[in-house]
């Protein structure tokens, strides 16, 4: 898989995706970056961390959030800092967001991996022109209630049709990855399980990104406020590393690098 010119050999290793959320609303850090200065500032510091990516976000997307944030709106928020980005770092950027405008300002200004929590199946654009742009993208599962039949292989029917999605509008297929979207569509029990089961998204022959920081699976669970989750979702990346993942995207970078780090030496002593 190619970002921004940069090839990232899946299989072989977990990368790290940092979180910037340039939102004043967010469930777990709103309102801590939302300028330019400290949005670049903390680029550096994840980027001096060990961050492999940097994901920009505009609008939370927490579940249960209320209002659809205007495509021009989340523009204005995203655009000064992607570019601010690519003029300063050497980094490879990716857009969260599931809306085509968006996406298409954000390609435009340098982004080259699409991150939407609908995978192409809110908007029917976006397959489109993610392909357009050749960039990569993140197909992640949602749905608007959590009703299944078969849970959870319901979760991989559902990622396959995004990945039908991408493939008919041409996005090659080595530029495509799956999040399980962990905290979205999913009861608490279920989020546990299919964590627990994350290796049957496998099966589906794509790289999959485990985004679980701070999550309200980990708040559940040790029943603690978002920015005491970090134990919680440390857990989690070593759990991605031992089952697969090619990504892990979280607000903490350093403390979860050096968790998937460690993580990797443990299991390549006895292959080594």
């Amino acid at each position: 898989m190619k970002i921004n010119g940069t090839e990232f050999e899946l299989g072989a290793h977990t990368y790290v995706m940092g979180i910037l959320n340039v939102t004043p609303d967010s469930f777990s850090d709103g309102g801590k970056w939302n300028s330019l200065d400290r949005a670049l500032k903390h680029t550096e510091e994840m980027i001096r961390d060990g961050a492999d990516v940097i994901d920009v976000g505009g609008e939370s997307t927490r579940p249960g959030y209320g209002d659809i944030l205007p495509d021009e709106e989340e523009i204005d928020r995203v655009l000064p800092v992607l570019t601010a980005i690519r003029e300063r770092f050497d980094i490879p950027l990716s857009i969260d967001t599931y809306k085509s405008a968006v996406a298409e300002a954000a390609l435009k200004a340098g982004a080259g991996l699409v991150n939407d929590i609908w995978g192409f199946r809110y908007d029917s654009r976006m397959a489109t022109v993610t392909a357009g742009y050749g960039a990569a993208c993140c197909l992640m599962h949602n749905r608007k209630e959590p009703v299944y039949e078969n849970y959870p292989e319901d979760v991989k029917s559902d990622l396959s049709e995004s990945v039908s999605l991408a493939l008919e509008a041409g996005v090659e297929k080595g530029q495509i990855l799956l999040d399980p979207g962990i905290g979205f569509g999913k009861t608490y029990k279920q989020n546990l399980i299919l964590m627990n089961r994350l290796e049957i998204l496998n099966e589906l022959g794509y790289p999959v990104l485990l985004g679980t920081s701070r999550k309200s699976m980990i708040g559940l669970t040790l029943n603690l406020p978002p920015e005491e989750r970090l134990e919680g979702t440390l857990v989690t990346t070593v759990m991605a590393v031992m089952k697969g993942c090619a990504f892990v995207r979280v607000h903490d970078v350093k403390e979860n690098k050096r968790a998937v780090q460690m993580t990797e030496a443990i299991l390549a002593a006895e292959r080594g």
